[in-house]
Formats: structure tokens, C-alpha cells, sequence
């Protein structure tokens, strides 16, 4: 078991880092494309922090088909909205509450509010169609309703990146230097640099995945935790480093829409396209735990939805996402709701 873990880590490590180096080369190909701010922030951002988490259910539903399969998948498909809506964006309520503590910025947070209403407008609307979809008929003859839903949710984002790109505003600051030409010092951030470091990124992402759902069965097994129960909560928690890292570095300085907007285009992102593999691909039976969290995050991000239309959305706010998160969790595991079925 102590080898799994140390795999584990390892392998964790593996897809941060990748995940890294493919938003560095994305948020370059943000300024060659000459991209605003929110763009890069909810879409290309967004888009390479949430590929962990993206691909780790699609690795294990394909790969490992089995029983434990599913359940790794179907928990880290729940687990990533459930966590970006309540435990990631607490701590950018705590980064900002920290921060203003120590004087590194002033009270409160500022946001181009209409950027984050959008993409949890739209996610509420796609995670609430998931939640439905539950519920259709899951017999074979009667499983094209819930392929109808999965192709409706795929072709959602596309109108959410045309509305995105509509109201593109001005273009973001530039980026830490693309790491490539930091271990070639060429002084260039030309395509033929920027493109070669989003694939290799891309590849340490997909391996670090396949490896991550092997190990993490395994890992199971040997303590009786139930896998589904493991990868929504351990899954979530490490994949999402990215998203939290990122978020917090802009915080600090003072780039508030790009840290929000990381998560929330992660949130639309996470509602779309693993969501949509989970209803076309699996019985998507979820039990009350997975079900409870997603009807946390929808009332999380409804909230939140509802401050910013006041204008009134303040950090502390934010932080009581933290709160929603460890209440949940602690009920879901207290009672075992894992274990039981919605219907």
C-alpha cells in the first residue's frame, strides 16, 4: 500500500506540472491571439486546469470499465463541480481576506462581473440538465432521452465560447515566460514554441491520468474505502491544484477576474463536456451522496450568482463555500449516504 501512495504522489505531481505547462503555453497563445482578459481567464485557462479532472473519469470509464471503474469515474465527474463551486472559490474568498489582512491589497474583491455571472449562468443551467437526466429511463431501448441530454450538454459550451468571445474587452497582461524558451533562452514566444509546450502538456496530463485511476483503485481495495467515495473527495482535492494555484497567485495580484474566472470557466467547462461522457457512457444511477453534492454546488454558484447580480459579492462570501464544502462532506460520510440509491 505504501508503494501505491508514493505512486500516487508521484503521479499527482506528474499531472499538476504537466497541467502547468499546458496554462502557461495556453496563456500565451491567449496574447498571440491578442485575447481579453475574461477569455483567458473562464476559457483558456480554465480549459487546461480542468483537463486533470477532466480526463481522469474518461480514463477510467474506458480503460477500466468495471464496477470500480464507474464509480472513479462517476465520483470525479460530481466531485469537480461540487469542489470548484464551494472549496476552490472559499479560498479565493480566504486569499483575498489574507491578503487584505497583511496589506498586499485593498478590502473586498474586484470583479468584471458580467464575465462570472455568465459562466455560472450557464453552468446552472448544464449541471441542472445532468441532475435531470438521472432520472430518464436508463433501458436500452429507451437510452437515447439521456444521449439526447449528453449531446445538448456538449453543444452548450460552443455557444458559451461564441457569447464569450463576443464580449471580448481588453487584452490581459503577459504571462510568467513560456517555460520552453526559459530552458532554451531563445528569447522567443513565436507558435513553433508555444504549441510544442500545450502538447507536451497535454501528454503528461492524459499518462499522469491513466496512471492516477490504476493506482487509485488499488489504493481502494486495500483500505475498503469505496472507490466512488475516494475519488470524489481525494480525486477533486489534487487535480484541482491548478485551478486553486493559479487563483490564488493572481489574487495576490490584485487580478481578481482571472483568479474567479479560472474557476467558473472551469465549472463550465467540468458541467459540459465529462459531464455529458458520464450520461452518455454509464448508467448515471448517482446515489444521495454524489446527487447531494451536486445540488450543493448548483445552490453555491446560485448564490454566488445572486450576490454578483447585487453587486454585493464580497470575499467573505466566497469563503462560506468553505463552510458548504466540510458540512457536506461530514454528512455524506457520517450517514453513508453513499451507499444509497436515489431511486
Amino acid at each position: 500500500m505504501i508503494q501505491e501512495i508514493v505512486i500516487l504522489f508521484i503521479t499527482l505531481v506528474l499531472i499538476v506540472a504537466s497541467s502547468e505547462l499546458f496554462t502557461n503555453g495556453i496563456e500565451w497563445l491567449g496574447q498571440r491571439l491578442n485575447l481579453s482578459e475574461g477569455v483567458v481567464g473562464s476559457v483558456l485557462a480554465a480549459v487546461g486546469t480542468a483537463l486533470p479532472e477532466t480526463l481522469i473519469p474518461i480514463v477510467a470509464l474506458v480503460f477500466y470499465g468495471n464496477q470500480n471503474g464507474a464509480e472513479v469515474g462517476i465520483g470525479a465527474i460530481a466531485g469537480a463541480p461540487f469542489m470548484l463551486s464551494t472549496l476552490t472559490l472559499g479560498l479565493c474568498g480566504l486569499t483575498c481576506l489574507l491578503c487584505t489582512a497583511s496589506g498586499r491589497r485593498q478590502p473586498g474583491i474586484s470583479l468584471k462581473n458580467a464575465v462570472i455571472k455568465r459562466d455560472l449562468k450557464f453552468f446552472i443551467v448544464a449541471y441542472c440538465l445532468a441532475l435531470a437526466a438521472s432520472f430518464l429511463p436508463a433501458e436500452p431501448g429507451l437510452r437515447y432521452w439521456r444521449q439526447i441530454v449528453a449531446v445538448v450538454l456538449v453543444l452548450i459550451y460552443p455557444y458559451y465560447l461564441y457569447v464569450s468571445f463576443r464580449h471580448e474587452g481588453e487584452v490581459g497582461v503577459e504571462p510568467e515566460k513560456l517555460y520552453l524558451d526559459r530552458l532554451l533562452n531563445i528569447g522567443s514566444h513565436r507558435l513553433r514554441l508555444i504549441l510544442p509546450q500545450i502538447v507536451l502538456g497535454l501528454i503528461g496530463i492524459t499518462g499522469g491520468a491513466y496512471i492516477f485511476v490504476h493506482y487509485i483503485q488499488d489504493l481502494a481495495a486495500h483500505i475498503g474505502v469505496p472507490p466512488l467515495l475516494l475519488s470524489l473527495i481525494v480525486t477533486p482535492i489534487a487535480t484541482e491544484a491548478p485551478e486553486k494555484i493559479n487563483s490564488i497567485l493572481w489574487l495576490r495580484a490584485k487580478k481578481d477576474t482571472l483568479a474567479v474566472g479560472n474557476v467558473t470557466g472551469a465549472l463550465v467547462f467540468q458541467s459540459c463536456f465529462p459531464v455529458a461522457f458520464g450520461v452518455a457512457f454509464t448508467a448515471w444511477s448517482l446515489d444521495v451522496g454524489t446527487f447531494t453534492t451536486a445540488v450543493v454546488a448548483i445552490l453555491s454558484a446560485l448564490c454566488y450568482y445572486t450576490l454578483l447580480k447585487m453587486d454585493k459579492l464580497k470575499p467573505v462570501h466566497l469563503l462560506c463555500g468553505m463552510v458548504a464544502y466540510i458540512t457536506t462532506i461530514s454528512t455524506i460520510i457520517g450517514l453513508g449516504l453513499f451507499k444509497r440509491t436515489i431511486w
